[in-house]
């Protein structure tokens, strides 16, 4: 507990919401028969799973600066980044670098000793124009636009050399249609596939340390999960520094089935190809690919009984499927801490309220989080 006090003091939270947080995971039912069902429990999911994978959370820099913070201490060891280091954030210009928001997550983690994952070097959105265009508003060479993607690279990983142990390299290059290989966004257009190595040679180069991985979603579907087996494992057997893949996991009460998820891991069983979960969460609404607009149906936006039990139902399949290979899954991240806010809250449907995460708006545990937990 001193530890814990102590790290919230740095971030200049009060003593009171610490025992808040080491209460949190205290079940209201209190005939919960598993160890953490008592308010005097400190343990958390890093705990119960300390012996099968880290457990991650996707943060701002701004909820470092509230009393989720003390959540975070409590149940998690490993930090990403949700948008602080992407391109559009940090490298707004040229010559300019927006340090800020990376920094305090930088700097949170390093005190606190938790891991923190790098996300992302390279995607096709939330980047700056700039990129692509030279001063007269044309479009770059091929020539420019790796130089410019080399600094950023070498810049951004040189600077969390030794803080940062892996890094989302390139991010979402696959296709959603289904007969198309590659996306094809500015980096593709103007350099082609090349782009992918050369960023994953440009971050070994910075960091030969760090662990650099391909991240990508609707991993679950067979056409696109065999595209982006295929573009990993051509990067592999081309010597390219690749260490893993990341599979984003944002899932929903209707997917994926057992089967599916037992098919996608068995997939990337590669050997030396590590694998993590990078941005799990799991809508209580049936899964939609594409943006929408509202319909009448879209008002019902309570957590109803039914939607929850379907949500725990998915989320403890999953994390037993997960436990069953953890001898290649080395993490598990979960993309935003609390229900308080997701950017599920906006897709597919724009401004509707969304459950996705194990807590709830008040960061007490959900029952899919005993779930979890219990096994």
């Amino acid at each position: 507990m001193a530890h814990c006090f102590k790290n919230l003091q740095m971030i200049g939270l009060t003593g009171c919401w610490v025992m808040l947080f080491l209460s949190c995971a205290a079940p209201k039912n209190s005939g919960a028969l598993h160890e953490a069902g008592t308010s005097k429990s400190t343990k958390g999911l890093k705990d119960y799973y300390k012996n099968y994978f880290a457990i991650g959370g996707a943060v701002s820099p701004m909820a470092l600066h509230t009393e989720e913070a003390g959540l975070i201490l409590q149940q998690f060891n490993s930090l990403t980044a949700e948008n602080a280091m992407k391109m559009g954030l940090v490298h707004p210009g040229e010559e300019v670098y927006n340090w800020s928001g990376a920094d305090s997550i930088a700097t949170f983690a390093k005190q606190n000793n938790l891991k923190l994952r790098g996300h992302n070097l390279c995607r096709h959105n939330q980047t700056p124009t700039w990129l692509f265009k030279d001063a007269t508003g044309k479009q770059v060479s091929k020539e420019v636009l790796l130089k410019r993607l080399k600094d950023h690279i070498t810049t951004v990983v040189s600077r969390y050399k030794g803080t940062i142990f892996a890094w989302d390299v390139v991010n979402e290059a696959i296709s959603d249609k289904k007969d198309e290989y590659l996306r094809h966004s500015e980096w593709f257009n103007i350099c082609g596939e090349e782009y992918i190595a050369k960023a994953f040679e440009y971050a070994h180069e910075a960091d030969p340390n760090a662990l650099l991985f391909y991240n990508d979603y609707n991993e679950i579907d067979p056409i696109k999960r065999d595209k982006i087996y295929k573009l990993v494992k051509g990067l592999k057997d081309a010597g390219v520094p690749i260490h893993g893949v990341g599979l984003q996991a944002h899932w929903a009460i209707n997917e994926p089935n057992k089967e599916a998820l037992v098919n996608m891991l068995e997939q990337f069983a590669l050997p030396g190809l590590k694998v993590q979960i990078t941005e799990l969460d799991i809508s209580v609404y049936p899964k939609e690919h594409n943006a929408r607009g509202a319909r009448q149906v879209d008002t019902d936006t309570l957590l109803t009984n039914e939607k929850e039990q379907l949500q725990i139902e998915k989320y403890k399949m999953c994390f037993k499927v997960f436990r069953k290979y953890r001898k290649m899954i080395s993490g598990v991240t979960f993309w935003n801490i609390p229900d308080r806010s997701s950017w599920l809250d906006n897709f597919p449907v724009r401004n509707r309220k969304d459950y996705p995460l194990l807590f709830d708006k008040k960061l007490n545990p959900k029952k899919a989080y005993w779930e979890v937990i219990n096994f």
